[in-house]
């Protein structure tokens, strides 16, 4: 038996069986193809996210062709220094009170195109509309620029994940970082003599300690930021929305208790992961439970299948809301997937993330009393490291019921 083709037909239609396959039988292998070595299990996932022996180098062939050094790849005092200044306007209750009232009128714009029809393609007329705009209005980029904004951000991500070498993927990633950064400079020259309500405004008046960012920081960080949080966002809010609709017991007890969100979301994260796989290189040997690995060597570390580890999470292929509750479920501990990495390079717009998907999932709620797949069929995900549906029908019925009849396994709530 050989290990699965990470880049194989079968791994893009459904790479779950393969990752327990992986689980079982590879734990540790070296992919020809990628000339890198593939973790899968999650205590070896959640090793190489944390031990400093693997390290961020690999976007130097990833990232920085088009972004320069970004935070993802600094190490030490470096990056002690700049992840504290870029974290100061991310933090949540900073985030929130900026942008959170413009993220729920954006929402409710968008719902109210079709809340009154009897189906909605969500990913369409929602989903990927909201998550542009979003982060457009979170950097703070004029609404008129927003047709430009979603074609450089794709292409950024596609460059990101190029692993196979596409020299059309490369080129219009490069085509892109150019146009973007050509953008941006004039708008942060504008946000230091004028600040708006943006992040590029934030991050132009953030000091620490005396310590502030210079024109190029902001301009790189920018950029990782739709880099990273542009699609992501569209993949997570999608495959939560489709986890929530296929599972209608649970999407009735978040309905009627908001305060399930984190979890609920923190499971969809967990069992959907929007991003498949991230990349480290070693800098010395290390020992993991499935094996040695060199020195100097690329390492893929797949988060999604390490969120399905049996090892870790009891029924892993089930989604369960309830996951880490408290036995009262007055409160609960977040589930502690893998999805937005972990260790000291965790992602900087992990909060960001979760407010934006929260105020889109929860107005959608505010104003959809009744909500189901339009088929009863659940949308499969698509893509190969970035996964998620390509359309997500939802039948917003009247007559069908506000709370559907529980499972004989699923929680009372």
């Amino acid at each position: 038996m050989n290990p699965p083709d990470i880049f194989g037909a079968a791994f893009a239609a459904d790479p779950y069986p393969h990752y327990r396959q992986m689980r079982d039988a590879f734990p540790l292998y070296r992919h020809e193809g990628a000339d890198a070595y593939v973790l899968s299990r999650y205590e070896d996932v959640a090793a190489a996210l944390r031990d400093p022996r693997f390290t961020t180098r690999s976007y130097a062939a990833q990232i920085e062709p088009l972004l320069g050094v970004t935070v993802v790849q600094r190490d030490g005092i470096e990056h002690a220094r700049e992840r504290r200044l870029l974290t100061a306007p991310l933090r949540a209750d900073r985030f929130q009170a900026a942008f959170q009232t413009r993220l729920v009128a954006l929402a409710d714009s968008l719902i109210a195109g079709f809340r009154h029809r009897g189906e909605v393609e969500l990913i369409g007329e929602f989903v990927t509309p909201f998550a542009v705009e979003a982060l457009a209005t979170v950097v703070g980029l004029p609404p008129g620029d927003l047709d430009r904004f979603r074609p450089w951000y794709t292409a950024l991500l596609r460059f990101g994940v190029n692993l196979l070498g596409d020299p059309a993927v490369a080129r219009a990633g490069f085509v892109a970082r150019d146009e973007l950064d050509a953008y941006l400079r004039p708008l942060v020259a504008t946000c230091r003599r004028a600040p708006g309500p943006g992040l590029l405004s934030l991050l132009a008046q953030t000091e620490v300690d005396g310590d502030t960012l210079t024109d190029d920081d902001i301009v790189r960080f920018a950029m990782l930021m739709i880099f990273a949080g542009g699609e992501t966002v569209e993949k997570t809010l999608a495959t939560f929305i489709r986890n929530l609709a296929a599972h209608p017991d649970q999407l009735a007890c978040l309905r009627r208790d908001r305060a399930l969100m984190d979890q609920a979301l923190a499971e969809s994260l967990r069992y959907t992961a929007p991003t498949h796989m991230v990349p480290r290189r070693t800098n010395a040997a290390v020992d993991l439970s499935g094996g040695a690995i060199p020195a100097e060597v690329e390492v893929l570390c797949f988060l999604a299948s390490a969120n399905r580890d049996e090892r870790r999470f009891a029924n892993p292929d089930n989604f369960d809301i309830f996951r880490g509750a408290s036995p009262n479920r007055s409160s609960a501990a977040l589930i502690d997937h893998a999805s937005f990495g972990m260790g000291h390079h965790v992602c900087l717009g992990a909060a960001m993330a979760k407010i934006e998907v929260g105020v889109a999932v929860n107005r959608l709620l505010d104003a959809l009393p009744r909500l189901s797949l339009s088929d009863g069929v659940a949308a499969p995900d698509q893509g190969l490291f970035l996964r998620g549906p390509a359309q997500l029908r939802l039948r917003l019925d009247p007559a069908r019921p506000t709370t559907p009849a529980l499972h004989p396994e699923a929680h009372p709530c």
